[in-house]
C-alpha cells in the first residue's frame, strides 16, 4: 500500500495572518494597543488628571467592541453612566464621612438609576462611579471626579481611534456563509421530503421531520449576521473600499425567511399526514409521485436561486401540474394535506420569482 502523501503546511506568514484576522484575536490585539497608548497619553495630561492616569487604560478597554459603531455607542454610554454616578455621589458626600449607611445608600440609588432605559453599557457605571467617588474621593471628591472623568474620556477617545483605524472589521464573510447555509438547508429539507414521499409508506427516514428548530436557528443566525455586517459598516473607513450591497442581502434574507416559514408549514403537514393524522389528513396514493417530483424540483430551484434559470421554470411547471392533479382528485378523495403542500411549493417559487436580487 502506498504511503499517504505528507500534508504540506501553509507558510508561517500565511498562518499568522489567518490567526491574526480571527475576530477575538484582533480585538484583543487592538485592546492591548489602545490600553498602552492610553497610558502613555494619560501620563502627559496636565493638571489634576495627572494624578489618575490609571483610568485612561480602563476607558480604552471598556469601549473596545467588535464594531466601530459599537465602540462609539459603548464609550458614550459609559461616559454618561460615569457622569450620572459622580453627580449621584455628591449629595451623599454632604452627609459626612462614608458609613455603612451612606455606602449602602449610594449603591442602592445607583442600581435604581441603572434601570433607566437606553443606558446600555453605562448602567453598570452609575453605582460603580458613585462608589468610587464616595470612597476614594474623600475630602478631594471634586478633584478626584474631575481627574477620573478626564482620564476616562482620554481612554475612550484612544480606544475609539484605535478601533476605527486598526483593521476595523466589516463582518461580511459571515453574511455570505450564513445566507448560503440557510438556503442549502431549505433545499435539503425539500429534497429529503421528496425522497420520503417515494419511499415505502410510512418512510423509514424521518430525520427531516425534526429539523424545524435547526431551520429557525439558521434563520436567526442569518439575520444576526446581516445586522452585524450592517452595524460594522457604520463609521468604518473600509466600507468605501468594499462594494457589497447589504440592501440586497437584507432583501435575500427576507425572501429566505418567508421560504423558511413555507418549508416549516410543509414539513408539519407532511409529518402530520404520515405519523399523526393519516386518516384525518391523508395524502392520496396517486399524488405521491407528483408531490415528490415537485418537492425535488423546488429544492433545485432554491439551490439555483435564479428566476430566469431553467430549474425555476421546470419547478413551476411541475408544481402547477401537481395542483391540477390535486384539484382533479378532489372529486373522490380528501386533498387537504396535498393542497397545502402544493400551495406551499407555489409560494416558495413565487418568492424566488419576485426576488430580483439573487442571494450571493
Amino acid at each position: 500500500m502506498a504511503s499517504p502523501l505528507p500534508t504540506v503546511p501553509r507558510p508561517l506568514p500565511r498562518r499568522l495572518g489567518a490567526y491574526l484576522r480571527h475576530g477575538r484575536v484582533l480585538l484583543a490585539l487592538k485592546a492591548a494597543i489602545a490600553a498602552g497608548i492610553a497610558w502613555w497619553v494619560a501620563l502627559l495630561v496636565p493638571g489634576v488628571a495627572s494624578s489618575y492616569p490609571y483610568y485612561a487604560p480602563l476607558g480604552a478597554l471598556v469601549c473596545m467592541y467588535p464594531t466601530v459603531a459599537g465602540s462609539a455607542r459603548t464609550g458614550l454610554q459609559t461616559l454618561i453612566g460615569l457622569g450620572a454616578g459622580i453627580l449621584l455621589a455628591f449629595p451623599v458626600i454632604l452627609l459626612g464621612n462614608p458609613t455603612s449607611l451612606t455606602v449602602g445608600l449610594v449603591v442602592g440609588l445607583g442600581v435604581l438609576l441603572a434601570g433607566l432605559p437606553r443606558l446600555g453599557a453605562g448602567r453598570d457605571w452609575i453605582p460603580m462611579a458613585a462608589l468610587f467617588v464616595l470612597l476614594l474621593g474623600g475630602d478631594h471628591a471634586n478633584t478626584y471626579s474631575l481627574g477620573y472623568s478626564i482620564q476616562m474620556l482620554v481612554g475612550v477617545a484612544v480606544g475609539l481611534a484605535v478601533n476605527a483605524l486598526v483593521f476595523p472589521p466589516l463582518h461580511l464573510n459571515g453574511v455570505i456563509q450564513s445566507l448560503e447555509e440557510l438556503r442549502s438547508a431549505l433545499a435539503l429539507q425539500l429534497s429529503d421530503m421528496g425522497a420520503a414521499l417515494e419511499e415505502r409508506w410510512p418512510p423509514e427516514h424521518e430525520e427531516w421531520a425534526s429539523r424545524q428548530d435547526r431551520l429557525r436557528r439558521l434563520g436567526r443566525d442569518a439575520r444576526s449576521a446581516v445586522q452585524l455586517a450592517d452595524t460594522s459598516r457604520r463609521g468604518n473607513l473600509r466600507r468605501y473600499r468594499n462594494g457589497r450591497d447589504l440592501e440586497a442581502d437584507y432583501h435575500a434574507l427576507r425572501s429566505l425567511e418567508r421560504i423558511t416559514f413555507y418549508v416549516e408549514d410543509i414539513t408539519e403537514v407532511l409529518s402530520g399526514a404520515i405519523w399523526r393524522s393519516e386518516t384525518a389528513a391523508p395524502l392520496p396514493a396517486a399524488l405521491g409521485v407528483p408531490l415528490a417530483e415537485a418537492s425535488r424540483l423546488t429544492s433545485e430551484a432554491i439551490g439555483a436561486w435564479d428566476p430566469e434559470a431553467s430549474a425555476q421554470a421546470t419547478a413551476e411547471d411541475s408544481v402547477e401540474s401537481l395542483i391540477r392533479q390535486v384539484h382533479a382528485s378532489a372529486v373522490n378523495e380528501r386533498i387537504d394535506a396535498a393542497a397545502t403542500f402544493g400551495m406551499g411549493l407555489r409560494r416558495i417559487l413565487l418568492t424566488i420569482r419576485l426576488d430580483s436580487v439573487p442571494a450571493r
